[in-house]
């Protein structure tokens, strides 16, 4: 059981790694296509968007004034990273270090779970091994 336990956690460590490291890839190939003062006009762009209508079924869930209040707000985001940081490899060079920090944050507490399972199974074994008893 305890082999179970640390092949599974193997597995799904090595998937988040590797979703992680695509994730990192990714944006960093994208972040390397924006030129410098891209993102005032990618602003402009997400400004100019029209609201899609909100289907019947959903529309008693969904509050189109909440939607324009996040497109406003990714907006300012977008204008305010286009002033600070103009070009795409100056935000890869945080993004990609709180991408990691994110694999970490991930990645301890399933290691600790894991450990977690692996003490509870070996107790369980332990206490079953006691209370059998033992023929003659």
């Amino acid at each position: 059981m305890k082999t179970l336990i640390w092949s599974l956690t193997a597995l799904l460590a090595a998937l988040w790694t590797g979703f992680i490291a695509l994730v990192h890839q990714l944006t960093g190939w994208l972040l390397s296509a924006v030129d410098a003062g891209a993102l005032q006009g990618a602003a402009g762009t997400v400004g100019g968007l029209a609201l899609p209508p909100v289907p019947a079924w959903l529309a008693p869930w969904v509050d189109t004034t909440s939607i324009a209040a996040l497109q406003s707000f990714v907006v300012s985001l977008v204008e305010w990273l286009g002033a600070v940081m103009p070009s795409g490899d100056a935000l890869m060079a945080w993004v990609g270090p709180l991408l990691w920090i994110g694999w970490g944050l991930v990645l301890v507490p399933m290691l600790a779970i894991a450990g977690l399972l692996h003490w509870l199974v070996g107790r369980t074994t332990a206490q079953q091994g006691a209370v059998r008893p033992v023929s003659a």
